[in-house]
């Protein structure tokens, strides 16, 4: 029998985690019991906590109050499988728990992807349901299987994130700023954007400690330390939040007030900052929800052609910027209590990039 461990956080205080461990269930009718190899550990899995009630994260991986299982982006293998389909030893890339092993009920099998169709995630975003079958992918997405945990989501999050912003028209703005300038999605977003010849200029804005490794990326036109929000030039402008830091939303709107045009929520890594109970000049912030905006394309585009597309620049960003990160594997409860606990405190480096296993070592 096999025990599945799973590290789990407080819901009411992410500060608080445990590691919870029950023995595998007998599996039923196309359920699969999936060893997880590897997952990423970056400032997406904040947010995912932190948004785990609007959006519904927590319920992919259901745990008892209060208790929570924050979902990663990893890779894993079938140690078990009750579908016919889906033969042990598949390997699959997608969203699990961070834990040693997970159920998955598979279904609407295809060459390249099975979904994970159990009852519980029926009114969830679909998006995050899909598991890709890996051995059935191009050779290049199988030579980055480490990239792809770490940094594809997040690059996907800012392709999307541009084709939004494109689909806008920029929101007739003349800049784009960008704040948590040194975090992966950010400067995802600045890659892109510096490659078209349509896009405005950017501009980032980080902490006085980050602000030369954002210079040295080379894809801001312009990079702002925090405070220094004022010296933002009064001109048409967008504004995309990764962070949720109330104090520098508000700096930025009441610094460029009606010039404000649009202002994107997508991150909120600065979960326990207070919240903005003040009425800002300028746009109301929204939550940019990328499902929504795949959901738009795939109407427009066809199946799968924006997601393809978004794994396409992933690799292209990925291997722009490898110099800028450095690829670090940990395992056990330990290792993950402390990575998580500096991605709450916002210690954790810009260049690092963090894959951890709770799976025992063979």
């Amino acid at each position: 029998m096999t025990v599945i461990s799973e590290f789990q956080v407080n819901r009411d205080n992410f500060r608080e985690t445990h590691l919870a461990q029950y023995e595998s269930p007998a599996l039923t009718n196309d359920q699969l019991l999936v060893r997880i190899d590897q997952f990423a550990l970056t400032s997406n899995n904040v947010s995912y906590a932190a948004s785990g009630d609007m959006i519904g994260y927590w319920q992919y991986y259901p745990a008892p109050a209060p208790w929570g299982n924050v979902p990663a982006w990893g890779s894993g293998t079938v140690l078990e499988s009750a579908h016919p389909d889906i033969p042990v030893g598949e390997r699959i890339w997608g969203f699990f728990p961070m834990a040693s092993h997970t159920l998955l009920t598979a279904g609407r099998i295809r060459h390249d992807q099975l979904t994970d169709v159990a009852a519980h995630r029926q009114a969830l975003p679909g998006l995050y349901n899909n598991f890709r079958r890996m051995t059935a992918e191009a050779d290049f997405l199988q030579a980055m299987e480490n990239q792809r945990s770490l940094l594809f989501p997040l690059f996907s999050t800012a392709f999307v994130l541009c084709d939004y912003l494109q689909d806008n028209a920029w929101f007739q703005s003349r800049q784009i700023i960008i704040g948590s300038a040194s975090s992966k999605t950010a400067y995802g977003l600045a890659w892109l954007l510096h490659q078209r010849d349509d896009a405005p200029p950017v501009v980032g804005l980080t902490s006085s400690g980050n602000s030369e490794f954002v210079r040295t990326l080379g894809c801001y036109d312009q990079v702002l330390n925090y405070g220094a929000e004022a010296d933002i030039e009064k001109q048409a402008s967008v504004y995309v939040d990764m962070s949720g830091d109330a104090g520098v939303i508000s700096a930025v709107h009441r610094g460029l007030g009606s010039q404000l045009r649009a202002s994107v929520s997508v991150g909120l890594t600065h979960w326990d900052a207070p919240a903005n109970k003040e009425t800002l000049p300028g746009p109301k912030p929204e939550f940019f929800f990328a499902p929504a905006q795949i959901a738009k394309r795939e109407q427009e585009w066809g199946h799968g052609v924006i997601m393809a597309r978004a794994t396409r620049a992933s690799a292209e960003i990925a291997n722009a910027t490898a110099q800028y990160t450095v690829i670090e594997h940990q395992h056990g409860t330990s290792a993950l209590h402390t990575a998580w606990l500096e991605l709450l405190d916002n210690r954790a480096p810009a260049q690092r990039g963090l894959l951890l296993s709770l799976a025992e070592r063979a």
